[in-house]
């Protein structure tokens, strides 16, 4: 796949990468050599990352999390040009973008921001995926490097088995993409980032500094997170307004939607029952309570008590 690279561990504690088209100089700390199978992760990710063709500019996807950071450094250890690139979603946690700005990442703002998106087609699902390829997964080198890792979880472990593929987007947008921790684990991500000194995004961190490497950072109430957003809600739930506004913007617009019926085209509706309702018998066990329709659920004032915080629109 890529050519193997001589290497050279000099007493100075600096590692000596030999390409036979390149030669690199790299910071190495000595103290990886306590982690031999590190180390080895260490070395292959260098040497894929050096073996990207330089035939054009690279792209180094930033997301602003943790495994984004590590691929930052790799790229800067492994001494290739490449541009960091963070795209913008609008609603990635407090913090995330003068992270951004802090590790000199380029930032690319959206044609459209997520409330914007929200309102022209609807809410976002685990099966509606559309503001990732509106917000995120787009185009814009023709290589790119990633940090995907396997170890997040099982969907991911099958999907990807190899340490770059053919991206395709679209039938015009295609790109050759690298993955240089791929198999890395937590543990692995973790080590790494206290030898590196590596300083992440404010939402790895507790209020006394302890670094938290099982924490994702991801956009604020998405619906693939294990609670479909919920916990995110408590903490923003500004933003849970501001996306029933959107959504009931969408509702107003499309009528003629199957799911319209269903919530009675209220956008408090459907958020209860994304939220709060875990199948389709118990959003209508809760809107149509048989006998007691005393019972039956008045969604916006229990999304106002749940959230605290008036959700008029």
């Amino acid at each position: 796949m890529f050519e193997h690279n001589l290497k050279t561990t000099l007493r100075t504690g600096v590692n000596l990468i030999i390409n036979p088209v390149l030669l690199i100089f790299c910071s190495f700390p000595v103290r990886f050599f306590d982690n031999m199978e590190l180390k080895k992760k260490i070395d292959f990710a260098l040497r894929l990352l050096q073996s990207i063709p330089q035939d054009g500019p690279i792209e180094l996807s930033y997301s602003g999390g943790k495994d984004s950071d590590v691929i930052l450094e790799l790229a800067k250890m492994s001494g290739i040009p490449f541009e960091p690139i963070y795209k913008n979603t609008t609603i990635d946690p407090p913090g995330t973008i003068q992270h951004c700005k802090d590790n000199g990442v380029t930032i690319v703002p959206p044609k459209k921001t997520f409330l914007q998106v929200m309102a022209e087609k609807g809410m976002p699902s685990r099966f509606r995926r559309f503001c990732c390829s509106e917000l995120k997964e787009y185009k814009i080198h023709d290589r790119a490097i990633q940090g995907i890792r396997r170890s997040e979880s099982t969907k991911r472990a099958k999907r990807y088995k190899e340490p770059e593929e053919c991206r395709v987007y679209s039938a015009k947008e295609k790109v050759r993409v690298y993955f240089p921790i791929l198999e890395w684990t937590d543990e692995d991500v973790a080590a790494f980032i206290k030898d590196r000194n590596i300083r992440c995004a404010p939402v790895y961190y507790d209020a006394d500094g302890t670094f938290h490497v099982e924490r994702r950072l991801g956009c604020i109430g998405c619906p693939l997170k294990s609670d479909v957003g919920l916990s995110d809600f408590v903490k923003y739930p500004k933003l849970l307004k501001a996306q029933i506004r959107a959504y009931q913007k969408f509702l107003d617009t499309h009528p003629g939607r199957k799911f319209y019926k269903e919530i009675d085209g209220s956008a408090y509706n459907g958020f209860y029952y994304r939220l709060f309702c875990k199948t389709h018998d118990d959003y209508i066990n809760a809107m149509n309570p048989g006998m007691f329709p005393e019972a039956r659920i008045e969604t916006k004032t229990f999304l106002e008590n749940y959230f605290g915080i008036d959700l008029t629109i």
